[in-house]
């Protein structure tokens, strides 16, 4: 007997129509937007260049003493994936995969920081590798140069400038949507409140989100879009995707053709692909730009 699935709570919301939400999403409920938070880390690394706190082309080795000394790791080269380090961290056999970051506390990232060209798979600036880690590790560097938790940094250089407040690592638990289980309970998301927050641990609002995009890569409030932002032709896009959520946020800058997707539950790239027809919708124009390739495990 073929199982009954339900289908899966999505938001959606473009530059020109309705807020759609449905199958019980909430578009004023915070939810994981995985990946996505690298767009926001990238636009903190930006923000702190232009307040003269670092320059992007800078050496880890200038704000992480524990990295090794010879390493010629930058910061721009974390931010466009160009470091040399792999998509995870070095996973310990204690590791649950159903929760694959919890293991990865400040005492670990230290053990990974003073590894971390012998981790690296190839050299710094030889192609692009998409890495988790290298956001996590630029996370820390951010840190390190502004003087203050990642959090605080990312309200106080980028949320708050764009108005946004619906931006967070803990989301209040009455706001919270998870996806629900075959019996209708909340699964339990991924812990990624440690060293891996700025590679994809943020919840927000589906609303926070558009005008996060609006802002970013709409009006352009805070300069040119940041180098973590991934391109196919005009379109500037990113996605992000956990155990249960995933999100699609795209924008040809500087119109109003922009769409956020998020959804709980079904698989990613069907909300990579919601999101690109409603873009492909609003422009009235076919399909034919390319669909973005999303990294596994966003």
């Amino acid at each position: 007997m073929r199982r009954l699935l339900r289908p899966a709570p999505v938001c959606a919301i473009t530059g020109t129509g309705p807020v759609r939400a449905e199958h019980g999403h909430d578009p004023d409920a915070y939810v994981e937007i995985g990946s996505l938070t690298k767009a926001l880390t990238g636009t903190l690394l930006a923000r702190l260049a232009d307040a003269g706190r670092l320059d992007p082309d800078d050496r880890l080795t200038a704000w992480l003493p524990a990295v090794p000394a010879g390493s010629e790791i930058t910061l721009r080269q974390l931010a466009d994936h160009t470091s040399g380090l792999p998509r995870l961290h070095p996973l310990p056999t204690s590791t649950d995969p159903r929760d694959p970051y919890a293991t990865l506390d400040a005492e670990e990232f230290d053990r990974v920081l003073r590894r971390l060209d012998a981790i690296a798979v190839r050299k710094p600036g030889a192609g692009e590798e998409y890495s988790n880690l290298g956001y996590a590790v630029l996370g820390a560097a951010l840190e390190a140069a502004g003087g203050g938790t990642y959090e605080e940094l990312l309200r106080a250089h980028v949320l708050t400038p764009l108005g946004v407040d619906d931006v967070t690592a803990r989301p209040p638990a009455d706001r919270t949507l998870t996806a629900r289980g075959l019996f209708g309970r909340p699964r339990t998301p991924w812990t990624m409140t440690g060293p891996i927050l700025p590679a994809g641990g943020l919840w927000a609002t589906p609303r926070a989100v558009a005008r996060l995009v609006q802002g970013l890569l709409v009006d352009g409030a805070l300069g040119e879009p940041a180098v973590s932002w991934q391109s196919a032709g005009e379109l500037r896009w990113h996605n992000g995707a956990t155990r249960d959520a995933s999100v699609f946020a795209g924008a040809f800058p500087g119109t109003t053709t922009w769409a956020v997707v998020h959804r709980l539950g079904g698989r990613p790239a069907g909300t990579d692909r919601a999101g690109l027809k409603l873009l492909a919708e609003a422009k009235k124009a076919p399909q034919g730009r390319g669909t973005p390739e999303r990294p596994a495990g966003g």
